[in-house]
Parts: structure tokens; C-alpha cells; sequence
């Protein structure tokens, strides 16, 4: 697969630094920079703003288009405590106001579905749409949970060009989509001093008493009014096609789930232009600038 950068050089953007609620926080931007509406992509457990390199550019020449490394992850602050949901709802609230953004169209990945799906819970006033991407945070599989504590951890106590590979290779249904300069960021986040310790504070979430007081349930995702884009694929290693299938049944606004086939847990990384086709035409039908204009 090829390397992310020929696609970040298509468009412009900046990374940068803001101070989300005391959190020194790592983003891209791209886009319209005076848009009070964004689209806000979030990744997962272990990850950062490069998990969506294949999907900047083209969200970027119709939306402003932020991604973050959330508390804890990539190059932001990583405070000596456990990151629960709330903890990064709060985070990224923080960084929607730092930003000035009044309506976002967020968009998670893994953990990030989690994250974005309790923000449009909590924060239902801030949302223009929602799309879960092989979200997290309604399966309670000790199985799984064992398996991404055991290979993140294993990548970030003994970090090494192999043990990142084995963490990537997990996330993609074929391991040539694992990309070199993908690799090397990384292992570049995973050996940054203290990063053993803000990995446990990640993963708190997969212990089981942790994380029983933080799942979703159909009856919170009920209190979803956003229109809701779901998106699983034949491959997730991290629950079945029927848990994408959970969550449209029990979101009012949701569309029917779309299933991305030939990918594992990130298919937005493993067919950007099918993924990029599919989330902007759902986009496109929930701008709220073009509603306003059309009001």
C-alpha cells in the first residue's frame, strides 16, 4: 500500500497544538479554517491523528476537517490517572470549543465510536451527524478484551519495528497494508518516555469492572437524536457484523448499516475511496450550513 504522504500533499493543512481544557492537545486541520462546522475524526484505542491520512484530503476540499490525538494517545498530554469514557467526552468537548466549533459531524473508529457515541448522548446540541466506525463499547468480550490489552501492551512495554507491526497487522484484514512510514509513527508514539504508563491508563477500559460502568447500552443509544451512519465489516476482530446490526436497531436516526467487505478494523486506512464515497455522500445530506442556506 502506498505511503500516506503523497495524499496529505494533495491539500493543505497544519498540525498544531491547542489547549483543550488543560489537555496540550496534537491536531490536523484542513479545510475551511473559519467553519463553525467540522468534521472531527477520532480514533481508537492506541492511536492518533494519522489513523485517517487516507481520509483528510478528500473531506478536506468539502468541510473543515480536524483530526486529534485524544488525551493520553499520540503527542498530547498524557495526565496521571485512567481514561474513562467521560474522561474523553469532556476532552473532546473541550477541544470543539478550543476550535470553535459549534456543530461537528464526528466520526469514530474503535474507542472512538465509543467516544463519539456517549458525546452525542451527553452533548446532543453540538451534534450535526454521527458515524461509527466498528465502534466499541456495547460488546463485553473478555476474549477480545484480553487480546487488545495483551498486543497493545506487548507493542508498548517491548516496542520494536515487530511488536508495532504485530499491533497494525491486527487492525487489517492483510498484512501489506501495514505501510513503512505508518510503522515508524508509531513506534515514534510508543517509545516516547512514560508511554508504558499512559498505556495503562488506555487500557483501562479493558478491565472488566472499568469497563461495565462505561458500556452503551440500546437503551442510552436510544437517547441518540443524530442522524447516524454505522459502518462494520466482514472481517472485525473485535465483534461480529451483528453488533454493527445493535447499534442501527437501537439509534432513531440511524441509516441501514453499511458492511465494508475485504477489511478488518479499519477500513477507512484499508479502502479510503470507498469508505471516503460513502462518508461524504452521508455527510453531504446533513450539512448544516447548506440546511440553513436552504431554510
Amino acid at each position: 500500500m502506498a505511503s500516506i504522504w503523497p495524499t496529505l500533499a494533495r491539500v493543505p493543512y497544519r498540525v498544531d497544538y491547542v489547549d483543550a481544557g488543560g489537555i496540550r492537545t496534537r491536531y490536523l486541520e484542513t479545510g475551511d479554517s473559519t467553519s463553525d462546522e467540522a468534521v472531527i475524526f477520532v480514533h481508537g484505542t492506541g492511536g492518533h491523528l494519522e489513523s485517517f491520512t487516507r481520509n483528510y484530503h478528500p473531506h478536506g476540499e468539502k468541510f473543515r476537517t480536524l483530526g486529534l490525538d485524544m488525551i493520553g494517545h499520540g503527542f498530547s498530554d498524557k495526565p496521571d490517572y485512567d481514561y474513562e469514557i467521560s474522561n474523553y467526552v469532556e476532552h473532546l468537548l473541550a477541544f470543539c470549543d478550543a476550535m470553535g466549533v459549534r456543530k461537528a459531524h464526528l466520526h469514530g473508529e474503535s474507542l472512538g465510536g465509543w467516544i463519539v457515541a456517549q458525546f452525542a448522548i451527553d452533548h446532543p446540541e453540538r451534534m450535526a451527524s454521527l458515524t461509527l466506525n466498528t465502534a466499541g463499547g456495547l460488546n463485553t468480550d473478555p476474549a477480545v478484551m484480553k487480546r487488545v490489552y495483551d498486543v497493545t501492551m506487548n507493542a508498548v512495554a517491548n516496542a520494536s519495528p515487530e511488536t508495532v507491526r504485530a499491533r497494525l497487522e491486527w487492525l487489517m484484514n492483510s498484512p501489506d497494508r501495514v505501510t513503512q512510514d505508518l510503522l515508524e509513527m508509531r513506534l515514534g508514539v510508543y517509545t516516547q518516555p512514560g508511554f508504558v504508563q499512559a498505556m495503562e491508563h488506555i487500557l483501562c477500559l479493558q478491565h472488566m469492572d472499568i469497563r461495565m460502568r462505561n458500556v452503551l447500552s440500546e437503551e442510552t443509544l436510544a437517547n441518540i437524536t443524530a442522524p447516524t451512519m454505522v459502518i462494520w465489516t466482514d472481517h472485525d476482530p473485535t465483534a461480529p457484523v451483528a453488533t454493527g446490526q445493535r447499534f442501527v436497531d437501537a439509534i432513531p436516526n440511524a441509516e441501514p448499516l453499511i458492511v465494508m467487505t475485504d477489511c478488518a478494523h479499519w477500513p477507512q486506512w484499508e479502502k479510503p475511496e470507498e469508505f471516503n464515497a460513502l462518508h461524504l455522500e452521508f455527510l453531504g445530506r446533513h450539512r448544516v450550513s447548506a440546511m440553513t442556506e436552504e431554510a
